[in-house]
């Protein structure tokens, strides 16, 4: 059987990183059975219902992180709010079949009901008081819910492709709510009927919802529907072992993003949170769909670690094309440094990106390293890179500028020997020479070889810093 997948986000926020990991495990089962002749597609169901809460802008942010991400649906996304006909037509027809009944129970009847619930220590919070009563007791001028008529005694099992088998005696589960008095769906009944409706086989998603799946297998049942095969994955926990918050990284996957993350690398970290594949860390996109299986999701929640994500970030900026970090490099640039960067900005970031991004273990590291390629003449200089140009150092670098001046070929190699000469006819270390070399040309005290740095920029550039950071020719 083909299988169907679905990611049902709630547009009252960004997309956070649990469920950026939940729409990845989803895509992948997807594409994995794709790829091995069962059939896979992927669909994105966004829940709307919410009114009051959801927004376009949200909307918005999903769409935008799901496609910076490359988990790209199959279809059109799927509006739940848009669909409320058809979950009402199915609460009807459970209405009209005996199998949900009208409750005309008033609020303060119901907080009772819950209070001696409580006091008595039942989970089941509804007594059933309209389960059979007659409809001709209905109190005039009330408007009803239709709550499902749920089995009272035997057990609701789930058998979870995580979780494992799992079961709930069904004298602790209410007659649930699934139409509200003002004829709108609860969200229960929405999920159940647009799953069927989408033909979803299979609902991966967080264990935070292994309750809810209880209840929405009594309604599969009572609709008389097949149930699509379950699979909760842990939740996301931070890396001292406390629920995700903001100060964990629980944060949108637009500001990984903007914090300079590859989406693939972000993609392999969420991959290995909760799934492993034997001892492999690195694990590509194409590995990814070749070896995904909900068998290897463990069942304890994993620890999100900044320092992980940014340390692999860092191997993937190694590997990224040079042509395509530069692309993203620039578009920082040009938003940081409007009207300011050289016209020869992208072929010096072309030409210096492999000593720039071995050093970056983010895409905004890499262009704050890189900026001093980009910008115009005269560059600035940090406090202590100046501290390099007092009158030794520009001694130094007065003396050195013939040197470079009259050198015969303009390459690393070139530039290091005749610096190396010059050290050795004045008895001193090349490393002294080096920097106040490498504060006239970057205005810092940190980057690629100074050697290479003057390759990249050519001769008349390197000459035209030094000769700023001298105070004119």
């Amino acid at each position: 059987m083909p299988v169907v997948t679905r990611f049902a986000p709630s547009p009252t926020g960004f997309l956070h990183i649990g469920g950026a990991r939940t729409a990845l495990y989803n895509w992948l089962f997807a594409q994995h059975h794709a790829r091995h002749g069962d059939g896979g597609t992927f669909l994105l169901r966004i829940e709307d219902t919410d009114r009051a809460r959801s927004t376009q802008a949200a909307v918005d942010a999903i769409y935008d992180g799901l496609s910076w991400l490359g988990l790209d649906w199959d279809g059109d996304a799927i509006s739940q709010f848009e669909r409320a006909d058809q979950h009402r037509a199915a609460a009807e027809r459970l209405l009209a079949e005996g199998k949900a009944y009208k409750c005309y129970c008033s609020p303060d009847e119901l907080s009772a009901m819950r209070e001696a619930a409580r006091a008595e220590g039942r989970k089941r919070m509804y007594d059933g008081t309209w389960r059979d009563r007659d409809p001709s007791e209905a109190p005039a001028g009330v408007d009803p819910v239709i709550r499902l008529k749920a089995p009272q005694d035997g057990e609701t099992v789930i058998e979870d492709l995580v979780q494992g088998r799992v079961t709930v005696a069904n004298e602790q589960l209410d007659d649930m709510v699934l139409l509200r008095a003002d004829g709108t769906p609860t969200y229960m009944l929405a999920v159940v009927v647009d799953d069927h409706d989408m033909g979803v086989t299979h609902v991966i998603r967080g264990d935070d919802h292994l309750t809810n799946a209880f209840r929405q297998t009594q309604l599969y049942l009572a609709l008389g529907w097949e149930t699509p095969v379950f699979a909760h994955i842990p939740l996301i926990h931070g890396a001292d072992g406390a629920k995700m918050s903001k100060r964990h990284g629980a944060l949108g996957v637009e500001t990984y993003r903007d914090d300079g993350f590859l989406p693939e690398a972000l993609c392999n970290y969420l991959l290995r949170l909760g799934w492993s594949h034997g001892d492999d860390e690195i694990i590509s996109t194409e590995q990814a769909i070749e070896w995904f299986g909900l068998d290897s999701v463990g069942k304890s929640p994993a620890r999100f670690d900044l320092a992980k994500l940014t340390n692999l970030n860092g191997h993937y900026i190694r590997e990224a094309d040079d042509g395509r970090l530069v692309d993203l490099v620039m578009e920082r640039l040009e938003q940081a440094h409007p009207g300011k960067l050289a016209k020869e900005a992208r072929d010096r970031l072309f030409k210096g990106m492999a000593g720039l991004k071995e050093r970056a273990k983010t895409i905004s590291e890499l262009t704050e390293n890189s900026s001093f390629y980009a910008i115009q003449r005269p560059i600035e200089m940090t406090e202590k890179a100046a501290g390099h140009l007092g009158p030794e150092g520009s001694a130094l670098l007065r003396d050195l500028r013939p040197v470079f001046a009259d050198a015969e070929s303009w390459s690393d190699e070139a530039l290091m020997a005749a610096a190396k000469n010059f050290a050795e006819a004045g008895g001193i270390k090349l490393g002294a020479v080096a920097q106040p070399v490498r504060a006239a040309l970057t205005g810092n005290t940190v980057s690629p070889s100074v050697f290479e740095i003057m390759d990249v920029l050519g001769r008349e550039e390197t000459l035209g810093r030094i000769d700023d950071a001298l105070g004119g020719p």
